[in-house]
């Protein structure tokens, strides 16, 4: 068993004697705080059942390492139909062949450790090897980056819901997946449920569904090992405004974490994958990068617990250097919740990579240093730093698509 309690300066010890008024065994793991104040120790149950205990103390400092300072996530758990869609867009096909060309490259890039904390996986790409027969995994994990996984089943019609409203499969099987992705060297896991703003949606029939399958993953996955990154993401597509936006995510993050509560999610193992405030994609207005970061941090403010280490905004189709912009504004407001506000961007970090690389062994330099330019910007917008412009991107347009699905 592991217990946790709050301080400063974790460190593991034997459990050999009565913890709060209860037997512990031995050798029984137990976190404790390094407290600069005299007095007897405390240790506390992390309170969730299931072998969500086994897994406590690894599933906390993979969320915190994924969450560090000037770091956040690279998404490339493009399915083989989607990932077909970027190679097309460069003249690419689609083979087995050129996806293993293509991971090789951003696995291989050198330095990109310094900016990437994780790299979320397709299935194909977590059991895959590079050309040069090292599996993918390893490339990853030699760069200090840490390798996860996709493990939803993507989305299907919601019976009883409005037509274009989806829900999110995989939950059957979830459990015997999970505990093999561990084995092969995942250390946290995606899913993505997806709800739309119309004047009559979400119902609420899919906010519920979305949201208590998201809680239903993050258990099932923590009992497996998994960090499980809980990703309700509210889509562009409308013409509403920043304001309808935060009030459809408030109410989604707090039935998300209602029922995160309700399964014994251990919170301080998850990360938190949602979109930022923005008004629809079909807004007639302008909406500024400062607002977007008052509306964000307030509505996160409102509705997501401290214990969570990490917040990872995903880009929903914003261009590089908007997704970059935005970020970095939230991060220049002062901001009562302690997560980190990072990025789990998948075309936001990829799109001038691939524009450079075309395909040809060749521009594979110039493919990682657009990488690297884009990693730099993100990294630099975590911290409230980035200097719009500062970074090449050949992504002007950016890539959003309406009801995206990938």
């Amino acid at each position: 068993m592991t217990a946790f309690v709050s301080g400063v300066g974790f460190s593991s010890v034997s459990a050999q004697k009565t913890v709060c008024g209860r037997k512990t065994f031995s050798g029984a793991n137990v976190v404790v705080a390094k407290r600069n104040v005299t007095g007897p120790m405390m240790a506390i149950a992390i309170g969730r059942k299931g072998s969500v205990e086994t897994y406590a103390d690894e599933l906390k400092a993979t969320a915190a390492a994924i969450a560090s300072p000037g770091k956040g996530i690279l998404a490339v758990d493009e399915s083989t139909k989607t990932i077909g869609k970027r190679l097309s867009s460069i003249g690419v096909e689609n083979t087995e062949e050129n996806r293993q060309a293509y991971r090789g490259l951003l696995f291989n890039c050198p330095g990109l450790g310094e900016y990437i904390s994780g790299a979320i996986l397709f299935e194909e790409t977590l059991y895959q090897n590079s050309a040069e027969g090292k599996p993918f995994v390893d490339c990853l994990n030699e760069l200090g980056i840490i390798p996860g996984i996709k493990v939803d089943k993507g989305l299907s019609p919601l019976g009883g819901a409005e037509s274009f409203e989806t829900w999110c499969t995989g939950l059957d099987g979830l459990a015997e997946r999970a505990a093999a992705y561990y084995k092969q060297g995942a250390r946290f896991a995606k899913w993505r449920a997806v709800l739309q703003i119309s004047p009559n949606t979400p119902s609420k029939l899919s906010l519920a569904e979305n949201c208590w399958g998201l809680a239903r993953y993050a258990k099932t996955c923590q009992d497996a090992g998994l960090v499980p990154i809980i990703e309700p993401e509210i889509l562009m597509d409308g013409d509403h405004d920043i304001a309808r936006c935060a009030e459809v995510q408030e109410e989604v993050l707090a039935t998300v974490y209602r029922f995160c509560e309700l399964n014994g999610v251990y919170l301080e193992g998850s990360l938190l994958k949602p979109n930022m405030t923005v008004p629809g994609a079909d807004f007639d207005g302008t909406t500024s990068p400062e607002e977007i970061g008052e509306y964000t941090v307030r509505t996160l403010q409102r509705h997501v617990p401290s214990a969570v280490p990490g917040i990872m905004f995903l880009s929903g189709g914003m261009s590089e250097e908007e997704a970059s912009v935005n970020l970095s504004a939230m991060n220049s407001i002062e901001r009562k919740g302690p997560w980190s506000l990072s990025f789990s961007y998948g075309r936001a970090l990829q799109q001038s990579c691939l524009k450079s690389w075309l395909g040809k062994e060749e521009n594979v330099p110039a493919a990682q240093e657009a990488l690297l330019a884009r990693a730099r910007a993100n990294s630099q917008a975590n911290l409230g730093k980035y200097e719009p412009g500062s970074e090449k991107s050949l992504d002007a347009q950016g890539t959003f698509e309406k009801g995206y699905k990938y």
